[in-house]
């Protein structure tokens, strides 16, 4: 790729003369082979002395983002745009335009072509005309790969293009030692994949798609001749940033050398000549804000991808060594995301609040057994541009609002945390029957000042006395979501243990304030059974994916597989699995857990939901699933699952907690995550729960001793945080 000659250029040049004068005169005089003969006795360098990056050059690749589908480009990542394609993928006319316009002599000379070379010195010592650099495509090629190799050091790529005669003859060396050792169309094929084509556009692949909106392979001849024509100003030569005129001009000299070197006919040429300059310039998407048009929701995903991404040490030692072989590495990654559930999800998100609204409905969907996350959805466009005057976070926003991390510690979950209450006490021995006459109100041992405190201790309630209250088990108790039967169930368990098992199926406390009562104070956490710790959509969805599992927690994960530039499978991305619970455990919770969206358990002990308009929408498939409403209805959540998906919402404001969604909200929360579960199992063969054991149902039937409640007041001294979820929300944040 020649360029436009500075004073130091032209000094080699008269100096590169004097090396070459004996040559020069003697140019006429000398037959073609022999002169060949002379250049490979000049010890101008042996395949084995090169580089390692000219045998296999490390050339900077783009790397694509695709759906599930593994067709569906979701965005790419490069710091430089350029994909490899073999030469096979590239239309005949457009690789004899590139010899044709570069190198006439390409397939006679031995890599560096001295005859041309010392043509180039006469005219440039005879000045008087535009200069001629001599340079082959295979000493293009060779300067190319090392002013770009990522693996050498700054200063040794800027040495590539130094302009001194030791750097041109080291490069007619290892130019000689290529052609000798590869074929001439390897070179051509190595050629055209790195070429610098203008308008960010590296190689013939995205040069193509970036000026004709096409692949190589269906270049015509006026496109070839006028991609070729760049290569020797490609900034100044570009149809998009630089000069359409000029660009004509350079197409019809490479046209013009086309006939001369028999490629094309004259008739053939003049009719590319004449026809119109006819782009489709098309800019590839960089990054997780540069998604795919009308998708910009994909970029929660992307964002979650590009964070699991920087964990893996198969990308690299360090972050930065896993960033850049992301946007250089060329790796094709087909995602774990599915664009149905995905539209889906968004849909449904929009549909209870608007992109204006300052409340959010993140929905995360997760798909038991494996931990793949098939959809991540909210009313926000994932954009860092500017949003109207006193609108901190929307309508647009990057902050990881589904899964949480940087500045997002969560949303309260409320009573969808009665599930981690019932595995530790199915855990423990007791049986889906056990029994206790719930009352309006359960005095505790925390002691708590305030409304919602009796005689200075912790005091919780039940929100619909009348519907909650009286003697339940663990089915009804969960199907009507009664506080005071979880919050006594609890206490029998030991707070500590509820605690330990919402960790174990994947809860991570992101507020410090959570985490550190949940490490120095979990057994005085009374209140952890109602859903006061912060969480996100897609921790909440993966935790009940692991009951759906039948008691297997699998690590959230956002691909399907990753290959490498040379098609080499990257060992990363397989499902990461382990039994955090025993199945008839599992199964047990999930035969209560069909109780609140209005289906009935396999000892039909369901009486009652709080989300029975669920079995309507899946019209009777299996599923189950609870409802969470927090404090004064701060926030309004749904997880719901089936053997094959596991699907939750939370409506919440992200920015202001004391701005409560109502609990309105909580039917079209309902109904927006059961609608994704719909589409998520649409198609797919209906399963059944498992029902669990006998011995962990225990007999309903039997007259079962009800416990009393114990001393309240045996721990006076309890340094149980007694504030409302709400308050310890806002005090956490200043």
């Amino acid at each position: 790729m020649a360029a436009p000659r500075s004073p130091l250029s032209r000094l080699l040049t008269v100096l590169l003369a004097g090396v070459l004068a004996g040559l020069v005169l003697a140019v006429a005089a000398l037959p073609g082979n022999l002169l060949l003969g002379l250049t490979a006795r000049s010890a101008l360098g042996s395949y084995a002395a090169l580089p390692a990056s000219l045998k296999t050059p490390a050339t900077p690749q783009r790397s694509y983002l695709y759906a599930n589908d593994g067709k569906t480009l979701i965005t790419t990542f490069y710091d430089v745009n350029r994909t490899d394609v073999p030469l096979s993928e590239v239309a005949p006319v457009m690789r004899q335009a590139i010899v044709a316009a570069e190198d006439r002599r390409f397939y006679d000379h031995g890599g560096a072509d001295l005859r041309g070379l010392a043509r180039a010195v006469v005219a440039n010592v005879k000045g008087g005309g535009t200069e001629q650099g001599g340079s082959t495509l295979t000493m293009q090629y060779v300067r190319n790969v090392l002013k770009t190799d990522p693996t050498r050091t700054a200063e040794e790529r800027a040495a590539a293009t130094d302009p001194t005669v030791g750097r041109k003859i080291q490069e007619i060396r290892y130019a000689s030692a290529l052609d000798k050792s590869l074929g001439k169309d390897e070179i051509l094929d190595r050629y055209l994949n790195i070429a610098y084509f203008g308008s960010g556009a590296y190689g013939i692949a995205a040069a193509s798609q970036r000026y004709f909106g096409k692949p190589p392979a269906k270049l015509t001849l006026a496109e070839s001749a006028l991609l070729a024509g760049l290569v020797q100003s490609p900034d100044a030569y570009s149809p998009i940033s630089g000069d359409k005129d000029e660009a004509l001009v350079r197409r019809s000299y490479v046209l013009d050398s086309m006939v001369a070197t028999n490629a094309i006919t004259a008739a053939q040429a003049a009719q590319a000549k004449a026809e119109p300059l006819a782009l489709h310039p098309t800019a590839q998407p960089n990054g997780c804000t540069a998604v795919s048009q009308g998708h910009d929701d994909w970029g929660y995903f992307c964002d979650y991808l590009r964070q699991w991404w920087l964990t893996q040490p198969a990308f690299g030692a360090t972050v930065a060594e896993r960033e850049q072989a992301l946007r250089s590495g060329g790796y094709t990654v087909v995602t774990s995301l599915d664009p149905k559930i995905q539209a889906t999800a968004q849909q449904q998100a929009t549909k209870v609040y608007s992109y204006d609204n300052k409340r959010a409905l993140p929905i995360a969907a997760v798909q038991p057994g494996t931990g793949r996350v098939l959809a991540m959805a909210v009313n926000r466009h994932y954009s860092l541009a500017d949003n109207p005057a006193g609108q901190a976070n929307y309508p647009n926003t990057v902050n990881p609002l589904i899964s949480g991390g940087a500045s997002v510690d969560g949303y309260q979950a409320g009573s969808t945390f009665k599930l981690f209450t019932m595995l530790a006490a199915l855990e423990s021995g007791r049986t889906l029957s056990t029994g206790f006459d719930a009352p309006a109100k359960l005095p505790t041992r925390y002691a708590a000042e305030g409304p919602g405190s009796c005689d200075g201790h912790w005091c919780p309630a039940n929100a619909n006395p009348d519907w909650m209250d009286g003697y339940r088990m663990m089915w009804d108790g969960f199907g009507r979501s009664v506080n005071t039967y979880f919050v006594w169930l609890a206490e029998q368990v030991g707070q500590d243990k509820v605690v330990q098992m919402a960790q174990r199926l994947g809860i991570t406390f992101r507020a410090d304030s959570d985490a550190t009562f949940a490490k120095n104070n979990a057994a005085n956490w009374g209140s952890f059974t109602l859903g006061v710790a912060a969480t996100t959509p897609l921790d909440l969805a993966n935790a009940y994916a692991t009951v759906a599992a039948e008691g297997t927690y699998c690590t959230p994960v956002p691909v399907v597989s990753v290959t490498g530039a040379d098609g080499t499978k990257v060992p990363v991305g397989q499902p990461s699995c382990k039994r955090v619970l025993d199945a008839d455990v599992a199964r047990a919770a999930t035969d209560a857990a069909r109780c609140p969206v209005g289906q009935q358990s396999a000892f039909g002990q369901c009486n009652g939901g709080t989300a029975t308009g669920v079995n309507d929408i899946l019209d009777g498939r299996p599923v189950a699933g609870k409802t969470g409403s927090s404090e004064e209805n701060s926030t309004e959540t749904f997880v719901g699952f089936t053997p094959q998906v596991a699907v939750a919402g939370i409506a919440a404001n992200p920015d202001d907690p004391a701005d409560s969604v109502g609990s309105a909200v909580q039917t079209k929360v309902i109904d927006a995550v059961a609608r994704v579960i719909a589409t998520a199992v649409k198609g797919q063969p209906e399963k059944a729960f498992a029902a669990p054991s006998h011995e962990l149902a225990g007999d309903p039937h039997r007259p079962v001793e009800r416990p009393t409640v114990p001393n309240r007041r045996q721990d006076p001294t309890t340094d149980d945080d007694p504030r409302s979820a709400l308050q310890r929300w806002l005090d956490r944040r200043g």
